[in-house]
């Protein structure tokens, strides 16, 4: 009897929603060829990263080698795209993460990339909040900052912010009101900030090619103490490092790689417009590479000019590139950077903010969070209850965290959905039969692993152990079957884990390892050896045939690549953010556990839910 309400609590978690495509969105829209496509993942990645960021990881976390962290996101942005592509076509029509997830994997699965995704928008929209904030002060001679901070610091705890933000907070709160009133995004409106920040970039970016000096990047301790003598300094230095190209070791790349990822969060939107292409499974991952690509130039260009016009010791963090101009003797030009910036990242805010309200509304009218959430307005018909939410938590946020912070926690976030994608692709090229029907039922649906055998009973177990250590390596059928996806479901968990510990030993032991230490290297080469033939086992077993728009290459590698170096740079994030991280997402379990898993509509009615709200942008 325990046995089968362990298999049913087991069921509940990975019971898949069905849904049929909305009216709306069967109807003709204008095709988006791969430049168009291109065009809107750009605009849709280049933020408040490529202004704010900068600074702060150049002076305190990587020095010149910046440029390197960026290449190192690129590379973990790249590969997620990939995943992501595939993962988005497997569902015939536009929707989020969370509902590819629901459709494909389960609930559970759902939930918890939900969860996640909205931490990461609620974030990123304090981050720009603070952004803003941080460009507005430094525009006006830091009156803000200097009365903010003698006021509260000394009774702010270290955890948090010196200073409470209330231009951050008041902006999030005049956002919401005008998201409540149902203000539409502008596509007009996002050009011309779009055109705006490309204009303000090239400016950088040729302005670095004219004053920059290659000697910032050979800096030495004779460079630091001759300018910790000159008088003229108004900001205090931060550290030199060991000086010269990569001042702070290789840690500090990984760790600034870790950073810098939040500036390409956005590229995988255009998995979004995946229906609106007309040759999705060629349009779709070109458009993402070369967003990156195009993205990653822009933030090599920046970086690049930053550290060479100012000593990385030199910059100031909350306002780099205007100070970087004063500091070349360009003063006018600051104004006009700074300008550019703010009508830039006010922008940003809103389409920041814009899916929130969508995603949370979704899951309340599936029942995995208070039916309470999906009320709309009477007249306006916008979530209210949904936006007025989200505004409020992002509000807080940007009011008593540093930006630095925010970044860490929507990297994390971001990083651990994109990981939960790679698994996801990987899991389901295995399963047999995963076409996506709306005439299949949920009973009829081949759910992953279960948890609980039917009846261990039915079969010897001498010889049923027999029979499945030889289907790990050599499988019945050429085709995926049930007990080929078991497999692949459970070793696929196997290597996550593997690749998660080899992570955390690299990430906090790096040096001991590469050095020979006893311990820890024979440890990562096990994990490696183990992790080589867990991989092995899964790319033995048959996929699914099955025709599909686009197809990740290299697989079972590329995705378990994506989830390691994914995993990887969560590693490279600080003890705090981890904090905040596991008190997030306990607090989703709780909300899914005690109330989702109960109210969910898979699991009362039986029956596909309303489709609702599907058209969203997600990240």
């Amino acid at each position: 009897m325990r046995c089968q309400e362990l298999h049913q609590f087991g069921q509940k978690l990975v019971r898949r929603r069905l849904l049929e495509p909305t009216n709306d969105s069967k109807s003709p829209t204008a095709p988006l060829n791969t430049l168009k496509l291109v065009a809107f993942g750009v605009a849709s990645t280049l933020g408040a990263g490529v202004y704010i960021l900068v600074g702060e990881v150049a002076m305190f976390i990587a020095g010149p080698a910046i440029i390197i962290s960026f290449f190192v996101a690129a590379v973990s942005s790249v590969l997620s795209g990939l995943c992501y592509a595939e993962f988005g076509t497997r569902v015939s029509w536009t929707g989020s993460a969370y509902l590819y997830s629901y459709i494909s994997m389960g609930e559970l699965w759902a939930f918890i990339t939900a969860w996640n995704l909205i931490l990461s928008y609620v974030i990123g929209t304090g981050s720009v909040a603070r952004a803003w904030s941080i460009a507005f002060d430094s525009l006006i001679g830091n009156h803000i900052f200097q009365a903010l901070e003698g006021t509260f610091s000394p009774y702010m705890p270290y955890y948090l912010a010196k200073y409470p933000d209330f231009v951050a907070l008041s902006l999030v709160l005049l956002l919401t009101g005008v998201l409540v009133l149902g203000a539409p995004e502008s596509v007009l409106v996002g050009k011309i900030s779009t055109g705006i920040n490309l204009l303000v970039l090239s400016f950088i970016i040729l302005s670095g090619f004219i004053k920059g000096d290659l000697h910032n990047w050979k800096l030495t301790e004779q460079d630091y103490t001759l300018n910790t003598s000159e008088s003229g300094d108004i900001y205090s230095l931060g550290p030199l490092g060991s000086g010269g190209f990569v001042p702070f070791d290789y840690d500090g790349i990984l760790h600034g790689a870790a950073l810098c990822f939040y500036s390409f969060v956005g590229f995988d939107d255009i998995v979004t417009k995946g229906e609106e292409a007309p040759n999705p499974h060629r349009s779709i991952p070109i458009s993402i590479m070369s967003t990156v690509f195009i993205c990653f130039l822009a933030y090599f260009g920046v970086s690049a000019t930053l550290t060479l016009m100012v000593p990385y010791y030199q910059i100031q963090p909350d306002s780099p590139f205007p100070q970087a101009f004063l500091h070349v003797g360009w003063g006018p030009a600051r104004y006009v950077v700074a300008v550019g910036i703010l009508c830039f990242l006010l922008y940003r805010l809103q389409s920041s903010l814009f899916p929130v309200p969508q995603v949370i509304q979704e899951m309340a009218e599936d029942g995995l969070l208070f039916r309470g959430l999906a009320r709309t307005h009477t007249r306006m018909k916008t979530p209210i209850m949904a936006t007025v939410s989200s505004g409020i938590l992002a509000g807080i946020m940007a009011l008593l965290f540093e930006f630095s912070n925010l970044v860490d926690l929507m990297s994390i976030g971001h990083l651990l959905v994109y990981s939960l994608v790679a698994f996801f692709v990987l899991v389901l090229r295995y399963q047999p039969d995963c076409n996506l029907s709306k005439n299949e039922k949920v009973e009829d649906k081949i759910q992953m692993m279960p948890l609980v055998k039917k009846n261990p009973l039915d079969s010897e177990p001498e010889a049923g152990s027999s029979k499945t250590l030889k289907n790990l390596w050599l499988p019945v059928s050429t085709t995926p079957t049930q007990k080929s996806a078991q497999i692949v479901y459970g070793c696929a968990f196997l290597l996550v884990l593997l690749l998660t510990i080899l992570s955390l030993i690299l990430a906090q032991w790096p040096s001991q390892v590469f050095s020979g230490d006893p311990v820890l290297t024979t440890v990562a080469v096990l994990l490696l050896l183990l992790t080589t033939g867990v991989t092995v086992i899964i790319r033995r077993q048959p996929q699914d045939p099955s025709p599909l728009p686009f197809r990740v290459p290299a697989l079972p590698v590329l995705p378990l690549v994506s989830i390691f170096v994914n995993v990887y740079l969560m590693m490279q994030t600080t003890s705090a953010t981890w904090t905040l991280f596991g008190i997030w997402n306990a607090f989703g379990f709780l909300i899914y556990f005690g109330y989702g898993i109960r109210h969910s509509l898979a699991g009362n009615n039986h029956q596909q839910p309303p489709a609702t709200g599907l058209h969203l942008p997600d990240s």
